[in-house]
């Protein structure tokens, strides 16, 4: 039998250069920031955890049919938790956010993340975190809070809490991901949470929005492209970003989904954004692009930070 993930790591090697790591774990991010158009213009209204729910266990089911590989021992709790967080807890909240909030602003509350897993990773990974990253991470929550708070459209309360509790859900997988480590192929790590974040959205659905409608071509087309692109793959090249580079750097990754989620708003959906919105989105760009590189001062130039730290 042929193993899936020599196939899948015969075109990206774990010996990557660490900028041709970053550019490749940049690629989830971007298409999660496709998330809100996807839902809004493609999948049924007011269903969102039956979004995530499609999103994450059909994708970890074909996913576990093509690693053959359970959890052992410790992870099976392990996984359970890390899917709750990376996937239970966020998609289930990240949808709420999708329906109640324009796209833009919906994806770029993630903006808080850096600063969220900076302090846990200092506190679980202790890893201290740089005058340099905590910076640009403030520099990244004006950048929320120029886009969100001068906008001219009305923000849902219950919106804005559930996106910043779905980025700070993620935020403790991403770190306790590094903490744990992998067992196994990452393949396999990534089908258990999406399983385990699939097992917890199913009956959720179920029992707060009944059951499914009929979907059309349009719906079936959105949980495709939500599934294969953004969930197994994307998933798959995060938790490996994670275990190859240093946690804040990759938590500032995520920067990039309301960069694409607002360009997409604006271009597609015609959403207006004011100056000071304009502002804030090249702040939150520029914080993310900065993060991905060490000052060194005495030199004056700048390095990437190396995998592992």
């Amino acid at each position: 039998m042929f193993n899936v993930e020599v196939i899948a790591m015969s075109a990206i090697k774990s010996s990557s250069p660490i900028w041709l790591t970053t550019l490749i774990t940049a690629y989830a991010p971007m298409i999660w920031g496709t998330t809100y158009l996807t839902t809004t213009e493609f999948l049924p209204p007011d269903r969102p955890f039956l979004a995530g729910a499609v999103r994450s266990l059909p994708a970890g089911l074909a996913l576990l049919l093509l690693v053959r590989r359970l959890p052992q021992g410790a992870w099976w709790w392990r996984s359970a938790v890390l899917g709750v967080l990376n996937i239970g807890v966020f998609f289930a909240l990240l949808f709420v956010a999708a329906y109640r909030l324009p796209g833009g602003v919906a994806a770029t509350l993630g903006a808080v993340q850096p600063l969220w897993v900076a302090v846990l990773a200092w506190l679980v990974l202790a890893e201290k975190p740089g005058l340099w990253r905590l910076g640009w991470g403030l520099a990244g929550v004006v950048g929320v809070a120029l886009l969100v708070l001068k906008g001219e459209l009305w923000l849902d309360p219950v919106g804005l809490m559930a996106g910043l509790v779905a980025m700070g859900s993620m935020g403790l997988g991403v770190v306790l991901t590094r903490h744990w480590g992998r067992p196994t192929s990452m393949l396999a790590l990534t089908a258990w949470q999406l399983i385990a974040g699939g097992l917890l959205l199913m009956p959720l659905a179920l029992w707060v929005e009944g059951l499914p409608p009929m979907l059309d071509a349009r719906a079936v087309a959105g949980y495709l492209w939500l599934s294969i692109p953004g969930s197994i793959v994307a998933y798959w090249l995060w938790f490996r970003g994670i275990n190859q580079l240093p946690v804040s750097a990759v938590s500032f990754l995520g920067l990039l989904s309301p960069v694409v989620a607002t360009l997409l708003g604006w271009w597609v959906l015609g959403q207006a954004l004011s100056a000071w919105q304009w502002l804030g989105f090249l702040l939150a760009l520029a914080a993310m692009l900065a993060a991905q590189f060490q000052p060194k001062w005495g030199l004056g130039r700048f390095s990437p930070g190396r995998a592992g730290v």
